[in-house]
């Protein structure tokens, strides 16, 4: 893995050095971990003229998925109460000879902006503009073998809470009993906060678990994922509690289904993310359903739940081989409940099969 870290240091050298900057300070966690392994808690990247440094306020991270840093990369620690490690780093970066500084301008506050003028006042600052979050949108297999594995321990969890007795129990304990059954089967920890979302609730995109009990004939949603090795997956299920389906229930299920299914068909090196988005959109607009629909029907995963690419209406850019996506269009009726779908998947050529499914529980409308 340290070849793969300094060649993706190396890219990003080239581009700052198209760019005119001699070193860049890189503060956003996600984007360091791509970097160096790891993201110790506060600590930046000193991409260096001479030499690359793990800038850090206190002894190593030893939390569960936090990572390990690159050996190539020099961890400098800041001794005693430390400081800023941003502005020590900047500080390193003209000790190396560097007169210009690429930053994450985008995660850097104005009192770090100020702090560093103020210590290297020579130093030109530069706007970094991104360009790690897009050296990060293809994932290379080792990446991907990380997202199987955690879509694998959030399929695991759903499936043993499917089996279970849900009537009676709360929206909020359902999600907390979810994320202890992640971590039971070898998660870091969850990729984000549970939503379990029942009865006037489901589908309703990002809803927080409440005290609302399951009762019988409700929709149950539930969207969760998986931390593991610092990457994120993403699965959201609809079912009915406790009896057949009403009719409402199942020509709304089979409407969403086939509004995700066109999206998941849609995906391809070369389709454009607004024609993804527009594949799925359009099911649910042609069946009247032009209000209340989320801004966007997918979206990259990754070191973070929710990276480029955006599958969305005005969303520029084409899709490539061995990005990993969600595609989880949804429909909520006010007062009534909805359906939410939602698989992670991975674009591949349809010579190598086509989206590779990562998250495999089954989306058959299932009567709990």
């Amino acid at each position: 893995m340290s070849e793969v870290y300094a060649t993706r240091r190396a890219r990003l050298r080239d581009r700052c050095q198209a760019g005119g900057s001699q070193a860049a300070l890189i503060s956003r966690p996600a984007n360091v971990r791509y970097l160096t392994g790891a993201a110790p808690q506060g600590s930046v990247l000193l991409l260096g003229r001479t030499e690359d440094q793990l800038v850090c306020t206190g002894p190593a991270d030893d939390r569960p998925g936090v990572g390990h840093p690159d050996g190539a990369v020099r961890v400098h620690h800041l001794p005693g109460a430390g400081g800023d490690p941003a502005v020590a780093a900047a500080d390193l970066a003209t000790g190396q000879g560097a007169d210009s500084l690429a930053v994450e301008e985008e995660h850097l506050t104005v009192a770090r902006h100020r702090a560093i003028r103020s210590v290297v006042p020579h130093l030109r600052l530069a706007d970094l503009a991104g360009a790690v979050e897009q050296l990060r949108v293809i994932k290379d297999e080792e990446e991907i073998s990380c997202l199987r594995i955690g879509a694998e321990i959030a399929d695991q969890a759903l499936g043993e809470l499917l089996e279970s007795i849900l009537v009676g129990r709360t929206e909020r304990h359902l999600a907390l009993e979810l994320e202890r059954r992640l971590v039971d089967h070898g998660a870091d920890g969850p990729a984000f906060a549970t939503s379990v979302a029942t009865g006037p609730n489901s589908g309703s995109r990002a809803h927080r678990p409440t005290d609302r009990r399951v009762e019988e004939g409700d929709f149950l949603s539930v969207c969760l994922g998986a931390n593991y090795r610092g990457y994120r997956c993403e699965i959201g299920r609809t079912f009915v509690i406790g009896t057949s389906p009403a009719d409402w229930q199942i020509e709304l299920y089979d409407l969403v289904f086939a509004a995700q299914r066109a999206g998941r068909e849609s995906l391809a090196p070369g389709a454009a993310y607004r024609d993804v988005d527009r594949a799925a959109r359009q099911v649910l607009e042609a069946a009247g359903h032009h209000e209340g629909l989320p801004p966007l029907t997918g979206h990259g995963v990754g070191l973070e739940i929710d990276e480029d690419p955006q599958l969305a209406p005005a969303a520029m850019g084409k899709l490539d081989a061995c990005v990993p996506v969600t595609v989880e269009p949804g429909v909520h009726l006010p007062g009534r409940g909805g359906v939410r779908i939602d698989d992670t998947l991975v674009v591949r050529p349809e010579a190598d099969g086509g989206p590779e499914l990562l998250t495999i529980t089954t989306k058959e409308l299932l009567a709990l």
